[in-house]
């Protein structure tokens, strides 16, 4: 299973750090309090810190300056409860959402069954599309982006197969801190230029069909897909597993805010950076993965100077790469997973992945995604924006149902009273679900109502 402990998103984790050497120990003498419990949030981070991040926020800036800057907040906040869920039942019932479904049904598994079909391709195709594009823009590499992006695909896979938990866990606390402070440079270097007269509650001008389109693609992946959700609580009871500590909900909550804060703020350093390198420029983004990534970075060069081209080109290549990376574990992972919930229960002592039949789903899996991601980059490869746009729009989409899983997951029988989680992100879930559920209609309405 996928391991992230350690590093950080800048000062939190040290501070975490702090706290945890001040805890009492749970399992192994190393592994203490939120130290032995940090990890699945700072994966969550270089999960989500991607296409939405790079592409959409830095889109937002480009096109609107800082006009989205309070929907990118707003779309964090709605959010927040439906993936808060996904460690804390784990933590609440040593099992994993996916259990929650179970529970709730059939239904409910065959529901997460087809609505992750019906993305993992897309999902998984948009991610390394852009991977490849930075790669041949940084890198010069002269082959298409298509071989570029298989072989991004086959070096993940093969880092899984040789490393598994343990090289994901140095790979990606490395990926993180580099991605946080070249991000964290970049965006002080695009502060001067930014035309902060942009901020307000709304982007100013028409709303018009492309405005509400594009902000169906941003709030889709903003900051990731609800379907991580799932991935958090394997990952959580995968930490637990692997460190000998079992957490509690005050230390899981710490990881877990550790990262989202953090995925939160990288969010905003993105549009800041499109506000200040692009707004008013009147440039347009290419449709091929390779024209765009070598825009981007010629752009940043151009306004913040030549010297932020590795900045830029080193933080995208991070952001892009950690994300590859997660995915490719993700998706094979919550399949393994799902096959063996159908066939029955889980149980509280059961280590995902350990049996030979879930090891065999999870690389039948992984073969299967990967063969369809190449198919659809092959497809669509001058489109970036088209398979971007695609693959958010559809988690857009299916965010509020899933919402709905993993809300009556957490408030399940088997939640002990005392872990139920409290009135007010109760609350909290529920009206993120509506909104969530009203402008999934009212995008659906404005598409197909003529």
């Amino acid at each position: 299973m996928l391991r992230l402990s350690g590093s950080g998103l800048g000062s939190c984790v040290i501070c975490a750090r702090g706290v945890a050497e001040g805890a009492g120990s749970m399992g192994k003498p190393n592994s203490r309090g939120v130290w032995g419990a940090l990890g699945p949030g700072l994966l969550f981070a270089a999960a989500a810190v991607g296409v939405s991040h790079l592409v959409q926020s830095t889109r937002a800036g480009a096109v609107y300056g800082l006009g989205l800057v309070v929907l990118v907040l707003v779309a964090n906040a709605i959010k927040y409860p439906a993936f808060r869920f996904g460690p804390h039942y784990a933590v609440a019932t040593r099992t994993s959402l996916l259990e929650g479904y179970r529970r709730q049904g059939t239904w409910a598994l065959a529901l997460y069954a087809v609505l992750t079909v019906l993305t993992m391709f897309t999902v998984l195709a948009a991610v390394t599309i852009v991977t490849a594009g930075l790669a041949i823009a940084v890198l010069g590499i002269k082959q298409s982006a298509v071989v570029v992006s298989a072989a991004i695909i086959a070096v993940c896979a093969s880092l899984l197969a040789v490393g598994r938990y343990h090289w994901l866990d140095r790979i990606t606390k490395v990926l993180v801190a580099v991605l946080t402070l070249s991000t964290l440079a970049a965006t002080a270097l695009a502060l001067p230029r930014v035309d902060f007269s942009t901020l307000a509650l709304f982007p100013s001008g028409p709303v018009d069909k492309a405005t509400i389109f594009f902000v169906a693609a941003l709030v889709g992946w903003m900051p990731s897909a609800i379907d991580v959700s799932v991935w958090q609580s394997l990952w959580t009871l995968a930490r637990s597993a692997d460190s000998g500590h079992a957490p509690t909900l005050k230390e899981s909550s710490t990881d877990f805010h550790i990262g989202y804060v953090g995925t939160a703020l990288l969010a905003l350093c993105f549009v800041i950076m499109g506000a200040g390198a692009m707004y008013g420029t009147g440039q347009k983004f290419p449709d091929s993965a390779g024209a765009f990534a070598g825009q981007v970075i010629t752009l940043y060069a151009n306004s913040l100077g030549e010297a932020s081209r590795p900045i830029i080109g080193t933080a995208a290549f991070a952001v892009m790469f950690s994300t590859v990376l997660t995915v490719v574990d993700g998706f094979p992972r919550a399949i393994a997973v799902l096959v063996a919930r159908f066939r029955g229960p889980e149980t509280a002592s059961q280590f995902e992945l350990d049996e030979p039949a879930q090891k065999r789903t999870y690389w039948v899996a992984l073969i299967v995604i990967c063969v369809g991601a190449l198919s659809v980059i092959g497809m669509m490869m001058t489109s970036l924006k088209t398979l971007v746009d695609l693959a958010t729009t559809a988690s857009f989409l299916t965010g509020p149902v899933l919402s709905v899983l993993n809300h009556r997951a957490v408030l399940g029988p088997e939640v002990p009273a005392a872990s139920r989680p409290r009135p007010w992100l109760v609350r909290a879930s529920l009206l993120g679900i509506v909104c969530q559920g009203i402008f999934a209609l009212y995008y659906l309405g404005v598409r197909y109502g003529g």
